[in-house]
């Protein structure tokens, strides 16, 4: 059985809450600290404000006071400065500090993609002015088809008249017999 049984457990604990006019009061400080240190930066010249920041440990310059103050240190990382050469500092840009002129740099696929559309185009051009070997297929086909189509209509006019010179000829006979009937 755990240390202090089943009614003693560090998640029965009753909760603690902050009264609003404590909060208040913490409100009215940091606005009074703040405001303390505005004016002791202000009343410093520019010569003090070296002196100051030389006198405190580890304050290289002003943005590593920003990253200090704004990441929590666990253990000794307060004691001890690491520097791990693989940890990237996420530095955010302004807008006014991004370049709109500078051309984006495309992946690979996208330029892959971008120049298989291209050579597709440059295909479809061709293959339309019958450059390709496919369009020269095609066309030869087509060719061939016209010529068995001509054909076609010239055999089904010859045997039309062929048709009409019978018929004709069995008008003609018709009347020879009915004249030598008469």
């Amino acid at each position: 059985m755990p240390k202090g049984g089943k009614k003693g457990g560090h998640k029965g604990r009753m909760r603690t809450y902050t009264s609003p006019e404590e909060i208040d009061a913490q409100m009215k400080a940091e606005k009074e600290r703040k405001k303390h240190e505005q004016e002791e930066e202000e009343g410093e010249g520019v010569a003090q404000k070296d002196v100051a920041e030389d006198k405190l440990p580890g304050s290289d310059s002003e943005d590593s006071d920003d990253e200090d103050s704004s990441r929590r240190k666990h253990g000794v990382e307060g004691l001890i400065e690491i520097e791990n050469p693989n940890r990237v500092a996420q530095k955010s840009k302004k807008v006014a500090q991004i370049e709109l002129d500078e051309p984006r740099q495309l992946s690979r696929r996208e330029r892959e993609e971008i120049e298989k559309q291209k050579a597709k185009e440059r295909y479809m051009k061709m293959h339309l002015a019958g450059k390709t070997d496919q369009a020269k297929a095609d066309l030869a086909r087509l060719a061939i088809i016209r010529k068995q189509r001509e054909e076609a209509a010239k055999k089904k006019e010859d045997e039309k008249k062929a048709k009409e010179a019978v018929v004709a000829a069995a008008a003609a006979a018709r009347g020879v017999n009915s004249m030598s009937l008469k």
